[in-house]
């Protein structure tokens, strides 16, 4: 049997409680220092009240630790491992390899689980097979793989757990392996500081100066959405699916958590002796799910069955949200739509005008198919396609409680030679051991003068507030005592208690053990060149067998006389635009190398990089 994991990003309490609600079997979460996303950090108290929440259902929470680290940071990220594994955290995500060589010194961190992160580069056999050996657990695959190379790395490294993005923005650039926004602003994306250069309008220039296009988002792609491909994953091999949005607010979590989360029941329900969830419990939702009512910037596959094109969002980095129809007709202060969605008060629309610029307004007042805004927006004009970027009826219903989720248990109540004992059985996943624990209480035995189930049921089924819902009550034969409904209380409350420990129990893991020996640390992947190590501390020097540490320090030129790679992309600027002969595109017209330019006037090489077919982004 497979355990399938969906996996939740949370930026604080709030979202990873609501992750947990609607459906996740892990959430995600950045620590107070140290994550990918700078941005958003929470303190040790909070990721301790998340676990205690989520372990009563099983959910996992895994702590992002991925940045690169300096010296003088070495002995604060100890102490944060050891309170973050006090506080109960399941596992760490990991770019520096700073974090083996310090989860090997120090005692109390030797079961702390790892997984390595997509910030380590992850995109063949070879480099997952070396991280296994290293002692990680889990291996977050690059977001460009195929389905084929995911089942290709699974088939050469079946004993490593393989997690896979399946929703959300995408990097134009192989993570981990992006220098732009450290160039261009001094802010490293190696330490969550990414000032999304990827999202900027370029200029797109031949070798001749000559401008191609003019101020378009030539690196923003669409967002990633996987959802009716779950099971061609899963038969790759992937077994944990990964949704993100740590910047994202709760209404996000809560429509994508359950959107997925009912993919992956459905294909479940189809193949009950072949998969099943990796936590416990059902959610009830009180809304339906719907992908294009969240942010997002259009949707794309990606590579998942290879190059195509149309993954990319020239027109607008921003969300354009679910088309609701086109304009029909203009008056002075207001117009009508055809189509058939139902509008509110103070909803969010945009449009892209005729320079393909995308415009946004809010609605005043609707009345009907008619809509009044704030103000008419100038450059609308009738035939022109409408989106929802912000839904007020939605962000309404998201604002109340969506969803129950409850772990059914069946109860059995019997007599001991003193009293009565309550035991219970949840109806747990075939990971997660499930639990019958046992309460009793001292307590006289009298003869019932009339049936008394009725009013056990009524009193052992009050489960309300609690992770539980009573899906049976089991008496043993014969049974005909009166019990009073004080003692079903307290009999009931004890019963909760043990359970919710037993679940916390549970959730243990022993991690592989970190290899140290020198032939382990040649046998690393060489397809980089040194300071795409990313080593920036004494601790990844010594790990990776050199005398100093290699962070990229933007020096232009290198100390070869070399540019400085800024960008590795799958992601390819002249097939995008059809012009990829290899694939059978249109000869270019131009002159190479092509350049990408901002409005600042800096400039970046491209390299087109066709035996790997990958496009290389050069400083200039």
């Amino acid at each position: 049997m497979t355990s399938l994991e969906l996996l939740a990003p949370a930026k604080n309490l709030e979202c990873g409680m609501a992750a947990v609600n609607h459906g996740a079997d892990a959430v995600y979460i950045g620590a107070s220092q140290f994550g990918a996303r700078a941005a958003v950090g929470n303190s040790t108290d909070d990721i301790r009240q998340l676990c205690q929440y989520a372990h009563c259902y099983g959910v996992r929470i895994y702590v992002t630790v991925n940045t690169i680290l300096y010296d003088h940071e070495l002995e604060a990220t100890r102490r944060l491992l050891l309170d973050l594994q006090d506080a109960g955290a399941d596992a760490i995500l990991v770019q520096d390899m700073a974090l083996l060589k310090l989860r090997n010194e120090e005692p109390g961190l030797r079961n702390m689980e790892f997984h390595a992160s997509t910030q380590t580069d992850n995109r063949t056999a070879e480099k997952v097979r070396w991280l296994r050996d290293m002692g990680f657990s889990r291996v977050v695959l690059a977001r460009e793989l195929s389905v084929e190379e995911i089942a290709a790395i699974h088939r050469e490294v079946p004993d490593v757990e393989l997690e896979v993005f399946v929703h959300g923005a995408l990097c134009v650039s192989y993570s981990g392996q992006c220098y732009a926004s450290q160039y261009l602003l001094g802010r490293s994306a190696n330490r969550g500081q990414c000032a999304q250069v990827c999202r900027m309008k370029f200029d797109l220039i031949d070798a001749e100066g000559k401008e191609l296009i003019h101020q378009r988002h030539l690196l923003s792609l669409k967002d990633l959405n996987q959802s009716s491909h779950l099971e061609e994953l899963i038969a790759a091999g992937a077994t944990s699916f990964k949704i993100e949005g740590r910047l994202k607010d709760s209404t996000y979590v809560k429509n994508v958590v359950a959107a997925y989360s009912q993919r992956l029941d459905a294909i479940i329900s189809r193949h009950p002796d072949r998969y099943c969830r990796a936590s416990k419990g059902h959610c009830h939702y009180s809304f339906s799910p719907n992908l294009q009512k969240t942010f997002h910037r259009g949707y794309t596959n990606y590579f998942l069955h290879g190059r195509q094109q149309g993954i990319s969002s020239p027109d607008t980095p921003k969300a354009i949200g679910e088309y609701v129809g086109t304009v029909k007709e203009l008056r002075r202060d207001s117009f009508n739509v055809a189509g058939t969605a139902a509008f509110a008060n103070g909803d969010g629309l945009c449009f892209l005008n005729a320079q393909r610029e995308l415009e946004g307004f809010r609605i005043n007042r609707a009345e009907g198919n008619r809509l009044y805004p704030q103000q008419m927006p100038p450059h609308l004009r009738p035939g022109m396609a409408l989106y929802r970027n912000h839904d007020m009826e939605l962000e309404r219903l998201m604002s109340r409680t969506t969803s129950e989720r409850k772990i059914p248990i069946t109860m059995r109540l019997a007599a001991t030679s003193d009293g009565f004992s309550l035991s219970a059985v949840s109806v747990a996943s075939e990971t997660i051991t499930s639990v019958a624990p046992t309460v009793s209480m001292v307590a006289e035995h009298q003869q019932a003068e009339k049936p008394q189930r009725d009013n056990i049921v009524r009193q052992l089924s009050k489960l309300g507030g609690t992770p539980y819902e009573c899906s049976g009550v089991e008496l043993e034969d014969g049974f005909n005592y009166f019990i009073p409904s004080s003692l079903l209380s307290e009999l009931r409350r004890q019963l909760v208690e043990q359970l919710m420990a037993c679940s916390a129990s549970e959730m243990k893991k022993t991690p592989k053990p970190m290899k140290t020996n020198e032939s382990d640390r040649d046998n690393e992947p060489s397809y980089s060149i040194p300071y795409l190590y990313n080593i920036s501390n004494r601790l990844a020097a010594d790990f990776y067998g050199v005398k100093q540490p290699s962070a990229f320090e933007l020096a232009s030129p290198l100390s070869d006389g070399s540019l400085p790679l800024l960008m590795q992309c799958r992601y390819c600027l002249r097939y995008e635009l059809g012009y990829c002969v290899k694939h059978g595109g249109k000869r270019p017209e131009w002159r190479e190398p092509l350049y990408l330019r901002l409005s600042d006037g800096h400039r970046f090489r491209l390299e087109f990089d066709c035996k790997h077919c990958q496009m290389n982004v050069y400083a200039e």
